[in-house]
């Protein structure tokens, strides 16, 4: 099965999957930008499951770093299952899908909408219901996604979730970084972390590291040792890892710290030694730790886009760690690729 899953093709598809969502959407993205501006927003909600939740955040830790304005992931139980209509009138949402499908993201969209929230879907399907009920379609331009795991549509969706940042900051910088990203994106798929996947070889259960920006992107490696390894993994910020969940780390426990090179680079890497001191088989992606152990990765010249780097690689690592232990992670048990929860 080596290197013919979907999966594998869609993580090699990231970077011109990118290019083309950057190709694409300037219009709508300034229009998008244009209107937040108008709105100023007093916060946002982000309202989304599963990898899309983990873009949401990506999404959440980029807007309140660069605007200083909060946002609050709603539960969309509260709309879909308790029926409860929410005051949002001095707020936006966001709203991310790639299937568009989810019928309680796209109810919480509607309640978002009615309460008088200004609502943009971020969907890989302009044509579908979250689409309908949002005031604006961001579209994640990723192409077809065939493999149950989301790689690309999670690529674009952060994308496309920083690339509205900047067009509201009107932020060139940040606008810059985003258009130099398909390059970054052709080096970060090449690697995949050999040394990560041998430590992996014999355990069952694993960390992942965090903060800031990559506390969303450890979210969603998380999520993906579940899905495609059948691996217990748990997301934890490096701040909080240390006041319990440490207990768990035994000799040669693995922990996977991913970090961009931004403000929080120097205490992620403290806590990946001071765990790495207890015996763990921890691995960072910077260079400042002195006992966990340094992992090649490629930047991207802005601290808000390297966590899309960060992601990109851990892909093409995961996918072969999957194929390694004999599973197929085009379709993960139990799983299918529009998960419909009310």
């Amino acid at each position: 099965m080596a290197h013919h899953t979907k999966m594998h093709g869609e993580i090699r598809d990231i970077p011109r999957a990118v290019a083309q969502l950057l190709a694409a959407g300037g219009d709508t993205m300034a229009g998008a930008g244009a209107a937040l501006r108008d709105r100023d927003p007093a916060f946002l909600t982000t309202a989304a499951r599963g990898s899309s939740d983990h873009a949401a955040t990506y999404f959440k830790y980029a807007t309140e770093i660069l605007m200083g304005v909060p946002v609050a992931s709603l539960g969309p139980s509260v709309s879909s299952i308790y029926g409860r209509q929410m005051r949002l009138d001095r707020g936006a949402c966001v709203a991310v899908s790639q299937s568009g499908q989810s019928p309680d993201i796209v109810a919480t969209a509607g309640m978002a909408s009615r309460g008088g929230a200004l609502t943009f879907a971020l969907t890989n399907e302009a044509a579908s219901p979250l689409a309908a009920a949002c005031d604006r379609t961001l579209h994640l331009h990723a192409g077809p996604e065939h493999s149950v795991a989301a790689t690309k549509t999670f690529v674009n969706s952060c994308v496309v979730s920083l690339w509205l940042l900047a067009e509201w900051a009107q932020d060139k910088a940040l606008l810059a970084a985003l258009h130099d990203l398909p390059e970054a994106l052709s080096q970060a798929t090449a690697l995949d972390w050999p040394e990560v996947r041998a430590a992996l070889e014999t355990r069952a259960s694993l960390y992942c590291l965090g903060r800031g920006p990559a506390y969303a992107i450890a979210g969603e490696a998380a999520l993906k040792f579940k899905e495609t390894c059948l691996m217990h993994a748990e997301a934890y910020s490096s701040a909080e890892v240390l006041h319990g969940p440490v207990s768990l780390v035994n000799r040669g426990f693995p922990v996977l710290a991913l970090c961009a090179a931004d403000a929080a680079e120097g205490s992620l890497a403290e806590a990946a030694d001071a765990i790495a001191k207890k015996g763990a088989a921890v691995f960072a992606t910077t260079n400042k730790v002195r006992h966990a152990k340094a992992l090649l990765v490629v930047r991207t010249g802005h601290p808000l886009t390297d966590g899309v780097a960060l992601i990109a690689t851990f892909y093409a690592m995961v996918e072969r760690v999957a194929v390694g232990r004999g599973i197929d992670p085009d379709t993960p048990r139990h799983l299918r690729k529009v998960t419909e929860t009310t």
